[in-house]
């Protein structure tokens, strides 16, 4: 057993080696950072506008391990705290990374593969996804409000110039989806996930179709059922509040949408998913994937932690999978893809957008939670928004995470030939 002057010479000497440690990682950040420790010795360059606090020990280790989800986990929960900008913020977390983050999950392992098949199943039965859908789309219309475009277009814009404002890049992918799907006057239009239905209500009126949406969220669902009252459109548009493994499959579309939307389907279902859209399109029928990847080649989730740290405070169940595994669950299903566009850059310029927005508006939206929930909740929740929207803007620009439009039709009789030969069509199209 160790005496009291052994204990404080291993302390002596355990922090002089921290401390090296703490100046070495300090000293090569990208951006100016002080350090403050909980005994409140500063690290780091004097007048850094960036300066992060940690409150405990424990904290301290996980952050020389470069685990930047403990890190946003100690913030929301009050064991560390930050001054500054948060995309500076963001900027260092990089700079304290060990390793590239998408090359720590080991999928070449028989049995963890097995254990993720079988807690993705378990994790997205219906009453799963029921629970995990509304606890973040409906935490607070006012809230996601505030931060997204005037449609609520909850997904990655499209920026057509450097100086398109996010409403513009919105608009423009949701032009751009219609185009790519070819939608045609009076054609039966699909929208899975069609959130606050931006997509449907865009191509309801600009390409005259008749649209169905559906979606998990109670909120979203009494947004769009007004905002189609509103425009007068109850004769050509749907929205149902539906799973949708639910759908009935003897009802065939045109063309499909799913955006944002199969990264809450798992893994294990995949196959079971594009199958289902299979069965929803006519032959000859049309169908467009746009969703989020994980980076590199065998990334199953996200590392430093990061993957942990927005399934327990933002998206719990969402699932990535690397673009590779997508297509083959595709093609399995029997679709025949003709499309794929990487639209990352623009997914990272959107969530900047969204993190600007929120920033210069959290007076506001602290007090918009607290309309919903207790105090000390809302503050959790603004900081771990915070946290998430410029952390996820940082991982699309450093390709840690991706995003793909995938575009497939139904083979049938006589229609091997019926998507263009060229992309003409999608950028020279004007809308009905």
């Amino acid at each position: 057993m160790q005496t009291e002057s052994q204990r404080t010479h291993w302390y002596a000497t355990w922090m002089r080696d921290y401390q090296e440690i703490l100046n070495s990682k300090l000293s090569s950040l990208p951006v100016p950072m002080n350090l403050v420790l909980p005994s409140g010795q500063v690290f780091g360059p004097k007048g850094a506008n960036l300066r992060l606090s940690i409150n405990d020990k424990p904290t301290l280790l996980k952050l020389t391990d470069g685990n930047l989800g403990a890190l946003g986990e100690a913030i929301v929960e009050g064991r560390a705290d930050f001054t500054g900008k948060v995309r500076d913020l963001m900027s260092a977390a990089v700079g304290l990374l060990n390793q590239d983050p998408t090359t720590e999950s080991p999928r070449g392992n028989w049995l963890f593969n097995k254990l993720t098949n079988i807690k993705s199943r378990r994790a997205h039965t219906p009453s799963r996804d029921l629970e995990q859908i509304q606890f973040h789309y409906d935490l607070s219309d006012e809230f996601f409000e505030l931060w997204l475009d005037p449609k609520r277009v909850y997904s990655c814009g499209y920026f057509k110039s450097e100086q398109d404002t996010l409403a513009v890049a919105q608009e423009a992918k949701l032009d751009l989806i219609c185009k790519k799907l070819n939608l045609q006057a009076g054609e039966r239009f699909l929208d899975i996930g069609c959130g606050w239905g931006g997509l449907m209500l865009w191509a309801a009126v600009h390409y005259k179709v008749h649209a169905v949406g559906i979606t998990l969220s109670q909120h979203q669902f009494d947004y769009v059922s007004r905002r189609i009252s509103e425009m007068g459109l109850e004769e050509t548009v749907q929205v149902r509040l539906l799973d949708y493994r639910c759908l009935d499959s003897n009802t065939t579309f045109d063309k499909i949408a799913s955006v944002g939307m199969f990264e809450h389907v798992g893994s294990a279902h995949l196959n079971e998913y594009f199958q289902s859209l299979l069965k929803l399109l006519r032959p000859g029928g049309w169908v467009l994937n746009h969703g989020i990847t994980s980076g590199g080649i065998d990334c199953h989730n996200l590392g430093a932690g990061m993957g942990d740290f927005i399934e327990k405070y933002i998206f719990p169940g969402g699932e990535l999978e690397p673009i590779q595994d997508v297509i083959c669950s595709v093609a399995a299903s029997g679709l025949e893809i003709v499309d794929v566009e990487n639209l990352r850059p623009h997914y990272a310029k959107t969530l900047w957008a969204w993190s600007r927005n929120l920033e210069e508006q959290l007076d506001i939206a602290l007090s918009v939670l607290r309309k919903r929930m207790p105090a000390e909740q809302a503050v959790k929740i603004l900081r771990a928004y915070r946290l998430y929207l410029a952390g996820c803007a940082i991982g699309f620009e450093q390709g840690w995470s991706s995003l793909y439009q995938i575009l497939a039709i139904r083979p049938g009789p006589k229609t091997k030939d019926s998507y263009p030969y060229t992309r003409h069509f999608i950028y020279e199209a004007q809308r009905n």
